[in-house]
């Protein structure tokens, strides 16, 4: 018998409310390919890269008041590894359906492009472009212009405006269509794409308990720097500390 067990599995239980809470666990655990094997109970390898991920979902679960298990498990009847592994297979996103690019799909921009978006920037802007300088062009310059009638002079990029290169497309915000569009498949960056989301598009879509104080932190941003350089040169550093969070939040008690 191996010295561990072969599976991972996830048990869990939601409160009543709120509704969405139940869809978005569903949502992430069919992301993570994790396979239903009984109600609430779900099951994935068991390795790193599995515990990790329901860990982060534990956590989630149970700020908003819920709980959650993991267990080390090895199935002696009723189902067999086999069994296991073709359930697992067949949650495996397909090339058409995965919402995760591969690293030979990730565009690229040669360092140094001008990234230009609307004055005044505020939450997703400033996200973006925390993002455009950390992990996408480090030589990144910025322009600020105004939203209507824009004329892009050539190598301009545009971001997070009518007619840019990269903006909202679908449910996403710009934070998280650049992440999808240049192959960024980090879990914190994903994380900060949540929060980004739900305080532009005002859905609660993802509901993180931290995102009510991140938006307080980027309005007195706002309120206190009217020029967008300034804006930027503030909220770049709170990007990184929410990044470092996010990075060890496995550590954070």
């Amino acid at each position: 018998m191996p010295d561990s067990p072969g599976w991972l599995l996830f048990l869990h239980q939601l409160p009543p409310k709120p509704d969405y809470l139940r869809v978005k666990v569903r949502r992430r655990l069919r992301g993570l390919g994790a396979a239903l094997i009984k109600s609430t109970v779900y099951v994935l390898p068991n390795n790193d890269e599995s515990l990790e991920d329901f860990e982060w979902l534990r956590e989630e679960i149970e700020a908003e008041g819920g709980s959650a298990l993991i267990a080390e498990a090895a199935f002696v009847a009723g189902i067999s590894d086999e069994e296991i592994q073709s359930m697992l297979d067949a949650e495996r996103p397909t090339a058409e359906g995965d919402d995760q690019p591969s690293a030979e799909a990730a565009e690229q921009v040669e360092p140094g492009r001008v990234w230009v978006t609307r004055e005044g920037v505020f939450v997703d802007r400033i996200a973006s472009a925390w993002l455009i300088r950390r992990f996408i062009d480090p030589e990144s310059r910025f322009k600020f212009v105004s939203g209507r009638g824009y004329r892009p002079r050539a190598g301009e990029l545009r971001f997070d405006m009518v007619g840019g290169e990269y903006t909202h497309v679908g449910e996403d915000c710009t934070f998280q269509t650049l992440l999808e569009r240049f192959g960024l498949r980090d879990r914190a960056l994903a994380a900060i794409g949540e929060v980004v989301h739900d305080i532009d598009c005002k859905d609660e879509k993802y509901g993180r308990p931290e995102t009510a104080g991140i938006f307080g932190v980027l309005r007195g941003i706002a309120e206190g720097n009217a020029g967008d350089e300034a804006r930027l040169e503030r909220g770049f550093p709170v990007f990184d500390d929410l990044y470092a969070f996010y990075r060890g939040r496995r550590s954070v008690t």
